[in-house]
This record gives C-alpha cells, structure tokens and sequence, in this order.
C-alpha cells in the first residue's frame, strides 16, 4: 500500500506569495481571506470530530460555508470548539501552498481518504488541471487561489451549522458550517452589529409580533391576517390605481389548466419539473397549476382580431401561481411555492419596442421611490438552452440595450442569465439594510407569439406578429411584502400601516366619548383607526409604539373642552396640541399623497464592503 503522507512530502509544493496578494484590489482580497477561512474552518473541525467529510467550501457575499458529513449535527458547545480552533491555527500562520496533482493520483488519494464528495467531485475534472492546497496537515482538492497564510484569517466568525444537501434533496444530508470573515476587527464588529440587526428585522419575526401573517408547515406560502392584509390590499390599490394612466386594461384567467397550454408555450419543456400538476383519476396529467400569466394571456389576445392602431396593448393579471420549489429554497415570503405576480404582457409592433421599455424604466422608477427604495439593473442575455433564432435574440438584446442607455442609469450585463424565450432586464431593490432582492423584470418576448400564432393588421394591410413584453415591477407580491417589513422594520408610512392612528382617552369613563367621537372622524376620512382602552395610558402608549402605529392620540379633560388631540409620532420625541379637525386633515393628506415620512433606520451607511463581493460557488 502506498504511503501517502510521504507522497504528499514529497509533491512540488508552491507557496502563495505576499507581495502578490498585497497589489491585489480589496474585494478580491476579501474573496481569498473568506474563501482560506473555510480552509480554516475545516482544519479545526476535523479535530473536534475526526469522522467529518467535506464536500465544497466556497466563499460566499459575506463570508464562507463548508459543507461537511458527519455522524451527529454539530452542538453549540462543538461549534464553540471550532471556533477557538481557529483562532489556534490563525495564530500557527500555516502557510498555504498548491501543487499541481496528477489525476489518477487525486483520486486514489481521496479513495484512500474515504472523501465519496472529492471523488464526486474529480468526476467532471477528468480533463482538467487538478490542485491541491494544504496548510498544516490539511489537504483539500482545491482550485484556490489563497492567502499567503492563515494568519490573515483572523478576523473570523462561525455564525450557525445548518442541514444542506448534496447536489439535491434527494442526496444524503449534510451539515453546512458557515462564518463571516473580514480584513479588520471593525469590519467584522460592524457587519456582526448588521446581522443582529438583521435578525430584529426579519419579516417572519415582525410578521408574528405585528400579527400580519404567520406560516404553517400545511401551507404553500403565508397566512394572512387582517392587518397583513391591509398592507397587500394597499400595494394592490397602489398599481391599479396606476394602471388607467398608463393604459392598462386587467383581466383574470383561470389557476387550472391542460397541459396543453404549456406544451404550446414551450415550458413544458423546459419547466413541467417545477409545476404542480393534478391528475385525473386514472392517473394521467389531466390540469397544471399554473406557474405563470404568460400562457393564457395569449389565449386572451386571440379572442379577437387586432390592428397596429390598439398597439401597444397593455394587459395586467394578478392571478394566483403555483411553483413546485424545493423544500431548501423556500424562506418565509421570500420564495414560497403560492404567490402573486403583478403581471403584465405588453403586445406590440418593433418600432415601438425601444419607446415602450422607455416608459416602462420611468415606471419603474416612479414605483420603487414610493418606498424609498434605490435600485439596481441587470440585462441578462441569452442562456445556452433557448427557443427561437439567434437573429431574433440579437434583435431584442440590441433593443434593451438601446433603452438602458437611453435611460442614463448604469446597469450591468450578466451573459447567459437570460429566460429561455428571451433576454430581460432585472431590477434589484436595495433595502435599508443594504442588501439587495431581485423584485422586478422586463422581458423581451419573440417566442411566445409566434408559438401561439398571435396576429396584428399593420398599416400595409398586412398580417404580422406582435413582440410581447412580459414585466412585474413588485415581483411577488408576498417577496415584496416581506423586503419592505424588513426595509422598515415593521414601522411603515402612514399609507401603508395597518393601523394609521390610536386614540387613547386618559379616563375611559370621562373621555371615551370624546375618543370615539375623534376615531369617528378619522374613519370617515378614509384613516384606519381605533379606540384603545381600559389599561393604564402608559402600558397603551407603549403598546402602540410596540405595534409602530404612526400616530397616536391622547385625549383628556383639555382636550375634550378645546376639541384638541395631543398628538405623538413613532420614534418621534416631540408632542403637539392639534386640534382634532386638523389632526384628520393632516393623517388623511399624508394618506392621500402617500408620502414617505417614517424614520428608517438604516444601517447601509455603517455596512458597505469597499467593493461588492460576488458569491461564487468553488470551481472544484
């Protein structure tokens, strides 16, 4: 049998030089920092349990993960363990070095190991250069590249051990160990501060504390409760009333169909995994949930004839769709397997295209800065896997190009990330956290019209094909509910809070009246408002402070003989003495305009990284 710590002493091993690691641009000093600390990580916990089997180790946005076999998930005590291994080998300063490994050899080395995962792994690298790295006694197949050594992971800390899966659910479970890593002990005090933050914030934790909504395991996507839905009503009556000044027409389309409908559309083909799908009783696909708008509102268009003077025609959905997302994906409102969509399908001629996604950018803008919310684009071309012809797909990217420059916003350009049908344009929001979610899309369409055979009489009387817009500027209705609970921290604007005003009468026996008589107002001034009692006025006041309600009255003997309210904002220290008419109007003008007047809490400006760093999955 080979002796194979003496064939790893005796591999060319190269060392990772300084100098060339100083020159480097800080975010990818960042990359190499996190993604040398999953090296550490692993160093550390192979002596905590020796039995541990390591699968990938990538460095993600913040910090890096591994993903591990082991015979028990890992306690809180044993994640302690590896955690001050680490700082034991940080201080050892290992250096790490790479040596370039024969094939054959890597694989008998990590058969020999018992690493099923590396051999997994050395599978698809059959005609490629394969590289070890080591620090210390560890030694893991790896692409690098790396620090010089592990001193420079110093700054590092283990967040959670959670179950992962390789390569599928269906895979043997894994326990995915992540950390943070950072440059300096500020930068990871203050990113630790933005994870606490974080977790205050979190839509699940604020949804129960606030009663919007809660999850059951039954269920596909969240319980709404009254005030919950308040705040998706809200968003709801936000885009219609929009929609006639933009042109808009709405319709609605049934949740089941043939599978039929999406043999013709083309995503059969490349979706039918992710649908759910109701069989008859002989067992055969009898109906699909339907996964998206974009099918039927082609059926919609062919019900009757067109001609290029109804172009562009503009047709908003907001049905219910049903996706089959896998178990891991899903997270609160952020990915849930039943949803809303703001669709809308826009038909129209080429000459109109570069106009059209003109208008809508401005749309766009005109949506997100009701929030508050700034916001980034992406143009994503066309996947390896596609529908239709190159010339087309050229035509469509060259016109969203046109359009993005015309707008004078910056964006970038993510090749391949395109929808099968077409290039597209993709809007992330930036909450106040300063993390990004991809919301909104503007997709050039080709394909489906011609699969559906829709037609327009163009002005030489001739019979064309319309181009299809496909665009959502909420996305998910339930994904921008939960950004904007964490965007606001539950405190919402005036407009959007579930309850807009408390009226607290210091004595319920000498003052409900009064209290009801102000409540009164504010509800025929279209305020949602309530009348608290009972309590002592404190343990009121702050429970309305608890649920972020934006104004709260107080009213007493004073109040009651001058007709006045004293009046408290959220967050805000000082009162004021209103008289109850003005109070309404004021409430009632900041509802109306929809004005952007709460205190957000933002930590961007104490938690930005000197250049984003990109997640990236490890080459090996």
């Amino acid at each position: 049998m080979r002796d194979w710590d003496r064939w790893l002493q005796e591999r060319e091993w190269s060392p990772v030089h300084p100098e060339e690691f100083r020159e480097l641009p800080v975010d990818e000093k960042l990359r190499r920092i996190r993604h040398s600390s999953a090296h550490v990580m692993a160093t550390a916990l192979r002596q905590v349990r020796p039995e541990a089997r390591f699968a990938i180790g990538p460095a993600t946005e913040h910090g890096f993960f591994y993903d591990v076999r082991l015979e028990a998930p890992l306690t809180p005590e044993e994640l302690k363990a590896v955690q001050e291994g680490m700082g034991k080998v940080s201080k050892a300063r290992q250096p790490f070095e790479v040596a370039e490994i024969p094939y054959d050899d890597a694989v008998e080395f990590f058969r020999y190991r018992g690493e099923q995962y590396k051999l997994d792994i050395l599978e698809r690298l059959a005609d490629q250069k394969v590289t070890f790295y080591r620090n210390g006694d560890f030694v893991d197949l790896c692409a690098g590249p790396h620090v010089p050594d592990t001193g420079f992971c110093h700054h590092v800390k283990l967040l959670a051990s959670s179950p992962a899966h390789w390569r599928g659910e269906q895979n043997p479970s894994l326990q995915r160990v992540s950390g943070t890593a950072w440059d300096s002990r500020d930068a990871l005090k203050n990113y630790l501060a933005f994870v606490e933050e974080a977790k205050a914030r979190d839509h699940r934790v604020l949804g129960a504390a606030l009663d919007l909504f809660s999850f059951h395991p039954w269920a596909a996507s969240a319980l709404w409760h009254p005030r919950g839905l308040v705040i998706r009503n809200e968003l709801g009556r936000f885009w219609r009333e929009l929609q006639p000044e933009y042109g808009y027409v709405e319709i609605l389309n049934p949740v089941l169909y043939r599978p039929e409908l999406f043999h013709t559309s083309g995503h059969w083909e490349h979706y039918h995994e992710d649908m759910f799908i109701v069989r008859d009783k002989a067992g055969d696909p009898d109906f699909v949930l339907k996964p998206m708008n974009c099918p039927d509102t082609m059926l919609y268009y062919r019900t009757q004839a067109h001609s290029y003077r109804e172009l562009p025609l503009r047709v908003a959905e907001s049905q219910v769709l049903h996706r089959n997302e896998v178990t891991g994906a899903l997270h609160g409102l952020m990915r849930t397997r039943s949803f809303v969509q703001d669709d809308a399908h826009i038909f129209l001629a080429p000459e109109q295209v570069q106009d059209e996604i003109r208008q809508l950018l401005e749309l766009v803008d005109r949506f997100y800065s009701v929030f508050g919310l700034e916001y980034s684009m992406k143009l994503s071309t066309r996947p390896e896997k596609f529908m239709g012809e190159i010339e087309q797909w050229n035509a469509a990217e060259t016109a969203l190009r046109a359009a993005l420059d015309a707008s004078g916003r910056e964006y970038w350009v993510d090749e391949g990330d395109g929808a099968f049908y077409g290039p597209k344009i993709d809007i992330s929001i930036q909450d106040s956290l300063g993390r990004k979610w991809q919301c909104g899309t503007i997709q050039l369409d080709f394909q489906l019209p011609q699969r559906f055979e829709l037609e327009y009489t163009a002005q030489d009387g001739t019979r064309q094909t319309p181009i299809v817009i496909h665009r959502a500027i909420f996305g998910s209705l339930e994904r921008f509910v939960g950004v904007i609970v964490e965007h606001f921290a539950g405190a919402f604007p005036v407009w959007l809070a579930p309850v807009q005003a408390v009226v607290l009468p210091i004595s319920d026996e000498k003052h409900l009246d009064y209290a009801r008589d102000v409540t009164a107002r504010l509800r025929k001034a279209g305020v949602r408002a309530e009348v608290q009692q009972y309590e002592s006025l404190n343990y009121r006041i702050r429970q309305a402070e608890k649920q972020k309600v934006p104004y709260i009255l107080v009213v007493g003997d004073r109040e009651q003989e001058e007709g006045t309210a004293a009046v408290r904002r959220h967050k805000v220290k000082e009162q004021r003495v209103l008289a109850a008419d003005q109070v309404v109007a004021e409430i009632a003008d900041r509802v109306r305009t929809r004005e952007l007047d709460v205190h957000v809490a933002t930590m961007a400006a104490r938690f930005v990284e000197p250049s984003a760093a990109t997640t990236e999955e490890n080459p090996y």
